[in-house]
Parts: structure tokens; sequence; C-alpha cells
């Protein structure tokens, strides 16, 4: 006889579908319109852990954090109206990061829906406001509908360009019950094989060019065997501003920091970017006001993109509509098909230019003090296949140039977007996906007062994190700005801060103080042994720290 299924709620079917898609982790705060699905939460705690924070939008941090760091997808789920808004600022900056991040919600009852009654939590629109910042965004209407649903936000979030997706429910029909058909996972498709004519002429581009350098973003992560495979055949240096760092170690020979790559641009002729919008050419060393679209300059480009807008958005000499991984392979087999001779390069005297460059460009960054010296004790104490988050902060800049990135994923940025406070509740979701390894986020005072909240969700949740917050009383950035181009007249940047140890000490968490590089690093081996998150706060000298901006906005 054919088995009878049990009714379940809409929030039990939505559950049910996660732990078929492989879902093992959820972040949220609960509320009255998703007491279905925490409740369902409940029910599979031996398969999904949920983790509760303390605000909305460090809830959506902290998937955005699961998923920065693993490439898998990041769950939360939070209270419509207000909540779903806290919210908003975690799935644009996953929307900015291409991070696969799915945001469950619900809604005013189905009676209401488009009424503009005022029920509680209501906002106009809010599916419509969901899908202008995600990748795809739908409602449930019916119990029986979720399976679906939730296997297509799946599919939608993972094929092509990864992105955030979100999926709605109404108040009452997420606490009535149906009989929903048990999901198998979610069908995700294969990416379509580059086509053979774009790879032909990108390969006689780069192994024709005199000077090739490789630039990589978020969308090359996953494949750095191949990049590193590539870059080695081509003798091309590879960088990466944010999200295509460590895919190759910055401290090998082909490895280069944005400051060097700058340094040896002007030789350049081609230019292959892989998974990357190309922010440093475009934007960070044209000086940000003026849209290209093309590549500026008597340069080349090949792009390699599994996101055919981006072509569109930056046209390329040769572009290749393609998953990283598959058309870098393409890519390589194609150039070992040329004939022997066509490229006149001198493989070793390219690597003595790089290591010169480096020599110098080192050097010159040395000069940003503080910060450099702050950021070589924290890369001296975390463990290679550590994580480090940075922060709207001036350690936080200058680590765009003076950070050395060892392995992919293991640099967590904010992207385009960048939200101040975004960092500590990433670190919380990027510990939760990888406990067995090391975190460490930095912060400045004002960041982080956006999120001080969530050491409370540290300590309730034993999520251990080093995060080392640089106090100097000020948003750096806005009083440096007001006192060189604004003669000094100081408003809304300056800070009454608590004291940072005894507020984490009050959480029942442990705190160190430090006052210079030295004694950040005689802390850092504790503070990373320990096994629940530690602050160190370090004192710094009100418009004490040296410009990292110089690095980042070079002279065009």
């Amino acid at each position: 006889m054919p088995q009878v299924r049990d009714a379940v709620s809409g929030g039990r079917a939505i559950v049910d579908a996660l732990i078929a898609n492989g879902v093992d982790t959820v972040f949220g705060l609960p509320g009255a319109q998703t007491y279905p699905i925490f409740d369902a939460l409940a029910l599979s705690d031996d398969r999904i852990r949920t983790y509760s924070a303390r605000h909305e939008q460090a809830s959506g941090y902290m998937a955005f954090g699961y998923a920065r760091s693993t490439g898998r997808p990041g769950v939360f789920s939070v209270v419509p109206g207000p909540g779903v808004l806290n919210a908003g600022a975690a799935l644009i900056t996953a929307l900015g990061c291409c991070a696969p991040v799915l945001l469950i919600t619900g809604n005013v009852p189905s009676t209401f829906e488009g009424r503009g009654r005022g029920h509680l939590h209501e906002i106009p629109d809010q599916l419509g406001l969901l899908r202008r910042i995600t990748k795809w965004s739908a409602r449930i209407e019916r119990v029986e509908d979720a399976p679906a649903l939730v296997n297509e936000a799946f599919r939608q979030m993972l094929t092509g360009r990864p992105g955030p997706v979100a999926l709605e429910m109404a108040w009452d029909s997420m606490a009535e019950t149906a009989v929903a058909e048990p999901p198998g996972a979610a069908v995700i498709p294969a990416p379509s094989e580059p086509d053979a004519a774009a790879i032909d002429t990108a390969a006689r581009l780069l192994v024709s060019a005199r000077r090739p350098m490789i630039m990589t973003g978020s969308g090359a992560q996953h494949a750095a065997e191949e990049v590193r495979a590539l870059a080695a055949l081509l003798d091309a240096p590879v960088t990466a501003l944010r999200g295509g760092r460590g895919i190759v170690a910055e401290g090998e020979p082909l490895g280069l920091s944005s400051a060097v790559a700058h340094r040896l641009y002007p030789e350049t002729d081609v230019v292959l970017g892989i998974g990357t919008r190309l922010e440093l050419p475009t934007m960070r060393w044209t000086g940000m006001m003026t849209y290209h679209g093309r590549l500026p300059g008597d340069r080349r480009l090949v792009r390699i993109d599994i996101d055919p807008q981006e072509m569109v958005r930056l046209k390329a000499d040769a572009p290749v509509v393609a998953d990283a991984k598959a058309g870098v392979r393409a890519l390589i087999d194609a150039i070992g098909a040329l004939p022997a001779g066509i490229s006149q390069r001198d493989g070793a005297a390219i690597r003595a230019e790089i290591a010169a460059a480096k020599s110098a460009v080192a050097v010159e960054i040395s000069k940003v003090q503080p910060e450099v010296d702050y950021l070589k004790a924290i890369r001296a104490a975390l463990p290679d296949d550590g994580f480090f988050l940075t922060e709207l902060c001036q350690v936080g800049f200058a680590s765009y140039f003076a950070w050395e990135a060892r392995r992919p994923r293991t640099y967590v940025s904010e992207g385009y977007q960048g939200t101040l406070g975004y960092g500590f509740p990433t670190a919380l979701g990027v510990k939760a996906a990888n406990p067995d390894r090391k975190v460490v986020a930095v912060c400045g005072d004002g960041g982080f007062m956006f999120g001080v909240q969530e050491l409370a969700t540290a300590a309730q949740e034993g999520i251990g994190v080093v995060v080392v917050v640089f106090d100097n009383g000020a948003y750096g950035n806005v009083r440096r700005d007001q006192r060189t181009r604004f003669e000094g007249r100081f408003i809304a940047s300056e800070l009454r801060n608590p004291d940072f140890p005894k507020l984490a000490e009050a959480f029942g968490l442990k705190a160190y103080s430090a006052a210079s590089p030295a004694d950040l690093a005689a802390v850092l081996p504790a503070a990373l042994a320990a096994e629940q998150t530690v602050l160190i706060h370090v004192a710094v000298p009100r418009d004490g720290e040296a410009s990292p901006w110089p690095f980042i906005h070079p002279a065009p």
C-alpha cells in the first residue's frame, strides 16, 4: 500500500527542504511570523545547528561569513518588515560579493497582503523590495509549494554567478498544515562549456603578450589550482584587490599585492580577468570618478566570467563566458596546442622584475605605520589556513595591500558595499562554518560598536574568534578628511567609547590590552589558543595613523 504522509506546517516543509539540500547551519532571530520555522528547527537540532544572534543584521552577516568562507550556502531567517530591512545590508553585501546566501522570512497574514492596513511588521511590497537587492526572490503561497520553491531558491542561488536569494511566506500560510512531498536536493545545472573560438583567441593574445598580468576575483576562488597552473605556464603575475586574494599566495614568486601590481602595471600589455569586475584598472587606478566601458590605456583584455552581463559592462578583446575552473582549464589546453616558440618571454627575467618590484614596494608601504606592523604581528601568529577579516578601519584598509593572503577564501572582505560594522558578526559566521580553524577580525572602535551586542552571541553560542579593536576615538577616515580637506572643521567624527576590555569581560569573555605591535604579538598566541571569543583592545593615538589611501587610490 502507498505510504500515507503526515501533514506538516509550512515551516516544517521549508526546513525539510533545507535538510534535503545539505544545510547544517541556520542563523537567525525568531518572531511571531516565523515561529513555525524555528519550531521545525528545534525538532531538527540533530541535523541543523541554529545560531541565534542579537540583531537581524548580524544574522545576515553570520550567514554571509559562512558562505564567503566555504562557498556553500549560508542560510538565515528573520522576521519580515523591520527585520528584513535590518538584514538588508548583509543581503546587498552578499550580492556584491557573489556569496550564496538564503533568507527565509514571513509576511503579514495572506488576507492582509497589499491592503496597507498596517499589520504587524508590514512594509509595502516586501517581495518587490527583496527582488531589488537579491539575485532572485519568491513567495511560498501554500505548504505544498514549499519543497519546490526551496529547491528553486537553491538552483537560482548556485547557478551561474552565485548570489543571495530570499523566500517569504505569509504568517497564516506558514502555520497551516498540509501534505508536502519530501523533496530531493535541488538539481544545479552544470555550467556550459566555454566557446572554443573565444578560448583560441584568448590563448593567442596571452601567449603573444610581452607582459601579461592575471587579476582574480571572488568568482575564481574555487579555481585556485587551475589559476596557479596557468600563471606558471604564462610566467604571469597574479593579483587581486579583495575577493580574489589568496588564490596565488602573495609570498609566492608570481603572487602580487595590489600595490605591487600597480608598480608593474605600466609594462602590462594584456590583462586576464578571471571572475572579477576588474576594479583595480578601471576604478582604483583611474580616480574612481569616470566610467570605463573598456580597459583604459593601450592594453588588451581577456575575461573569463560566468556572467554574460559582465561582458556588456566591461568589454573585452577576448570574452570567455564560462565558469572559472572550466575556462582556465580550456585556456591551458589551448595554449598547450599552440605552436612552440610563439612566446618570446623570458620567464627568469619576469620573475626578477617581480621580485624587484616587491622589494621596492615593501619599503614604501612600511611607512604606513603603525598599521603595517600590526598586520605583520597578526600574520606571524595566524596559521596559513586561518581567516583574516578586514573592516572599515585604518588597519583594515592597509590590509588591502599589506596583508599577505596565503590560501583561497581566507581573506574575507566586505566587498564594494563597504558596510561599516560588518566584520565582527561576519567573523562569527566564518568560525561557525570552520570550527577547527582560527579566525581573526580587525575592527575600528566605530565599526565594532555597530555590532558590539554580538559579544553576547559569541558567549552564548560558544563561538571562538579573536577580535582586535583598534581604538583611536574617532571615525578615522572621516576625521582625517575633515582635517586635511575641510580645514579641521570636525563634526560627528569623534567618539566617546566604553572601556572595551571591561565590556568584553561583562559578557564573560576574555580580554587583553595592547599599545604597540609588540604588545599585540605577545598576547595573540594565548588569544588564538582560547576556546572562546577574545577581545584585544589596541589603543591608538588619535590622528596617529599614517594614511593608507595613497596605496589604495594611487595617482592615475
